[in-house]
C-alpha cells in the first residue's frame, strides 16, 4: 500500500478517503494526489481506502487506487472500516468538491456534504473511533444540516478541521499581525466565475482576518448581498468603502487602469455586520484578478493591505500547503484553526446567497458562538 512505511520503520498513520469525484484538477486530484506521491510530494499520511461517491468518464481514482495499492470501496461505511488493515484508522477525509449535483434556486450547488458525514460518523460509531476529520471547503448549502454537522462532531469531541485552502497562504506583502487587533473593518477582493463557490473562499479568507480582532469574535447580526449595478450605486451612496476597494487592489500588477466599474458589470457585493459593530465586505469580480486580496483599516485609521499568495497553476502550491497541515492535523488531534471558523463561513456564504436570492438582509441568530482570536490561523506574520 502507497506510503505503508515513514521511511524511519514506523508505521504512517493512514485514513479514509471520501470523495465525491476524482479527476484531473479536482480537488480531490490535488490533495489525495499528494497523499498518493503526485507532484513530487513526499507524503507523512497513507490513503488507506477510497469512496468515490461519482466516476465520471475523465475518473482518475479507479488507476491510481490501482497502482498505489489503495483499496476502493463500494461504501462509505466499509473504506472506514477498511477491513483489508490490520488495525484501525487513523483519521478520514472528505473533500466533497466538484461532481455533477444539482444547484437549488439561490444558485447553491448541493454537495452532499452532510451525507457524507453523517455515512462517516455512522461508521466511527459502529467501531468505537474518535479520529480526526477534514471536511473541504463550507460544512453546506443547509443552513439546518450545518448546525447539525457542527453539533454532531462538538458532541462526540470529534478533532475537526476544514474549509478553504486559501486562508492559509502567505500575505503578499507581509505585515505585522498585531495590526488586525484594532481592525473594526476589512474588504476581500476576489473572482467569480461561480458566485458561491469563490465566494466561499472570500468569506473565509474575511472570517480569519475578522476573527483576530480584540476580543475575538462574539457573533454575526445579518449578512447583505448586492450584485450587478447595485454594487456600484450603493459604493455612490457609501454603503461600503470604497477606499478598501481601491487599497486591495493596489497590491495587484498589471491591472487595467480605470475604476473597476468601467469593465466590471456584474459585480457582487457580500456585507456583513457583527454583533460588535465591526463590518465585513466581500467584492467579487468576473475577471478582474486571479488571486484573492485584502484590505484592513486600523485602530489608528491606517490601512493595510495585502493578496493570498495562491497558485493559478497545476499544481496549486497552496494545496500542498493545505495537505501539509491535514498531515500534522491527523497525527496531532489539533487542527490549525477553530472549527467555529468553518461554521461562521458557512453561515456567511448560505446566509449571502440567499440574501441575493431574496433581495434582502438575512439575520444571522444561529452566528452567535464566541470563539477567542488568539487560535486563528496566520493570514500576517506571527
Amino acid at each position: 500500500m502507497s506510503g505503508r512505511n515513514d521511511g524511519n520503520g514506523g508505521r504512517r498513520k493512514r485514513v479514509a478517503v471520501i470523495v465525491t469525484e476524482y479527476r484531473y484538477n479536482s480537488h480531490a486530484d490535488v490533495i489525495v494526489g499528494r497523499l498518493l506521491g503526485d507532484f513530487g510530494y513526499e507524503p507523512e499520511l497513507a490513503a488507506a481506502s477510497i469512496y468515490t461517491d461519482q466516476v465520471p468518464d475523465n475518473d482518475m481514482s479507479r488507476e491510481m487506487a490501482a497502482r498505489h495499492g489503495v483499496p476502493i470501496y463500494p461504501t462509505i461505511a466499509e473504506a472506514v472500516r477498511a477491513p483489508h488493515l490490520d488495525s484501525p484508522i487513523d483519521g478520514v477525509l472528505i473533500i466533497g468538491e466538484h461532481g455533477d449535483y444539482p444547484t437549488n434556486e439561490k444558485r447553491q450547488k448541493m454537495y452532499p456534504r452532510c451525507r457524507l458525514l453523517r455515512e462517516t460518523l455512522a461508521a466511527l460509531d459502529d467501531l468505537g473511533l474518535r479520529v480526526p476529520i477534514f471536511s473541504d471547503k463550507h460544512l453546506s448549502y443547509d443552513p439546518d444540516e450545518a448546525e447539525w454537522m457542527y453539533a454532531q462532531l462538538k458532541r462526540r469531541g470529534i478533532p475537526f478541521f476544514g474549509g478553504s485552502s486559501i486562508p492559509h497562504t502567505d500575505p503578499v506583502p507581509a505585515y505585522d499581525a498585531s495590526l488586525l487587533g484594532g481592525a473594526r473593518e476589512w474588504l476581500v477582493v476576489s473572482f467569480s466565475t461561480s458566485v458561491e463557490a469563490y465566494g466561499y473562499h472570500a468569506l473565509e479568507v474575511l472570517q480569519s482576518i475578522a476573527e483576530k480582532r480584540d476580543g475575538g469574535e462574539k457573533g454575526v447580526r445579518r449578512v447583505w448581498a448586492l450584485e450587478g449595478a447595485d454594487v456600484w450605486e450603493a459604493m455612490d451612496r457609501g454603503e461600503w468603502p470604497e477606499a478598501l476597494m481601491h487599497a486591495a487592489l493596489s497590491v495587484y500588477d498589471g491591472l487595467p487602469e480605470g475604476h473597476p466599474r468601467e469593465t466590471q458589470t456584474e459585480p457582487v457585493l457580500f456585507a456583513v455586520e457583527y454583533d460588535d459593530g465591526c463590518k465585513g465586505y466581500v467584492v467579487q469580480f468576473r475577471d478582474l484578478i486571479e488571486q484573492w486580496g485584502y484590505a484592513f483599516r486600523g485602530g489608528d485609521g491606517s490601512v493595510t493591505a495585502a493578496r493570498c499568495n495562491s497558485e493559478t497553476d497545476r499544481p496549486f502550491g497552496h494545496f500542498g500547503r493545505l495537505t501539509r497541515l491535514i498531515e500534522t492535523f491527523v497525527a496531532t488531534g489539533e487542527p490549525p484553526c477553530p472549527m467555529e471558523r468553518i461554521l461562521y463561513s458557512t453561515g456567511l456564504i448560505n446566509a449571502g446567497m440567499a440574501s441575493l436570492y431574496l433581495q434582502r438582509p438575512i439575520d444571522t441568530a444561529g452566528l452567535r458562538i464566541p470563539y477567542g482570536q488568539g487560535h486563528a490561523c496566520a493570514n500576517a506574520r506571527e
